[in-house]
């Protein structure tokens, strides 16, 4: 008998599961037979180049789109993402670049937008509670509750976003480019949580075009080219295999380039995982 998706999974247990998901727009195929896996407790990085397919994936995975082919497994179940609301309810919690926050609102108003403690009297000092303890657990540098979005820094900003998709309970977090524009503070404080993030025991998805932010918070990096899956590594791969799978070019292409770039010879260092 399948499992309640609403079931919590264990540390390393798979939480999502796609098979031969495929999505084609007319007569564009912008999936073909992707498949991927996420566990509990692990972060698995979605690299590709422009036009891989990453987005369409994420939006796949978000109801934003619906497959033209293939299964999700979640949570021991067969599911059907029809719209966004569905998603979210089995636990499954995007947070994209644009981050979609009220810069007016402050940070308490931002945090439960759409989802009001007793909306119709609007119980603001539990609210103001639930949103310190949440932002204390996470670790995070917010100087206050009550200041608004827009006095705010990048990171700050992306800290209140993936504080925000956290008071649904998800299992699973799609980050879409988060560290994108920030300077290196600001990223090194994005990187810390999404650790902690992990260590609370979901599932986390993160689409980077940095691979050194990609090789400190990810556990596998997943890579797409084409539209199609292009290989799994880990976060020890060299930069030439990654490279190669990425762009479709030779290991020894990849290596004269990196030659001529550096001036020195470039030495492989791990293998596809």
């Amino acid at each position: 008998m399948s499992r309640d998706v609403k079931d919590m999974p264990e540390r390393g247990e798979t939480i999502l599961r796609l098979s031969n998901i495929s999505k084609n727009f007319g007569a564009v195929s912008a999936l073909t037979d992707i498949e991927l896996e996420v566990k509990a407790g692990e972060v698995v990085a979605l690299v590709g180049d422009n036009g891989a397919g990453k987005s369409t994936l994420i939006k796949v995975l978000a109801g934003v789109h619906q497959p033209s082919s293939g299964t999700i497994e979640f949570c021991g179940s067969n599911v059907t993402l029809e719209s966004p609301g569905k998603a979210l309810e089995l636990g499954i919690a995007t947070v994209f670049q644009d981050l979609a926050l009220c810069e007016n609102l402050d940070v308490v108003a931002n945090l439960f937008l759409g989802h009001e403690m007793s909306p119709w009297s609007l119980d603001e000092v539990a609210m103001e509670v639930r949103a310190w303890t949440l932002l204390r657990e996470l670790a995070a540098r917010i100087p206050s509750v009550r200041e608004p979005i827009a006095s705010l820094s990048g990171g700050q900003r992306q800290t209140v976003a993936i504080a925000r998709s956290l008071l649904l309970d998800p299992k699973i977090i799609m980050l879409d480019e988060p560290t994108a524009a920030l300077g290196v503070a600001q990223t090194a404080e994005v990187l810390n949580l999404i650790e902690r993030v992990r260590e609370r025991g979901l599932g986390v998805i993160i689409i980077s075009h940095n691979m050194e932010d990609v090789r400190a918070v990810a556990d596998r990096i997943v890579v797409l080219r084409l539209g199609r899956n292009n290989g799994v590594f880990t976060p020890d791969s060299s930069n030439q295999d990654l490279v190669a799978s990425i762009t479709g070019a030779t290991e020894n292409a990849v290596s004269r380039r990196i030659e001529r770039k550096t001036g020195a010879p470039h030495e492989t260092s791990g293998r596809p995982a």
